[in-house]
């Protein structure tokens, strides 16, 4: 990422302005494109919710959540909000 001096790109108007918040810092402004939500990128999104049905549907098979902790790695209170979270 490179560096521009915010006096050779913005107006002067919008730069005095700028300066009552954060004069002399550096200051990230993000493009125009669109947010990704969390784990959208890595892939992480994906796999949990895969988990997550993965979960629901060996419990409804008739898992137990001890069964489901030994086998997850997760707490009980944990399984007990997945299987029971409404989508």
């Amino acid at each position: 990422m490179r560096y521009k001096n915010a006096s050779h790109v913005l107006p002067d108007e919008l730069l005095k302005e700028v300066q009552k918040y954060v004069a002399g810092e550096a200051l990230y402004i993000p493009g125009l494109e669109e947010k990704r939500k969390w784990g959208e990128g890595s892939g992480a999104r994906t796999y949990y919710k895969e988990r997550n049905a993965r979960i629901k549907e060996e419990y409804q098979q008739g898992s137990s959540f001890e069964q489901l902790e030994e086998r997850y790695g997760l707490s009980q209170e944990r399984l007990k909000h997945i299987v029971y979270k409404k989508e």
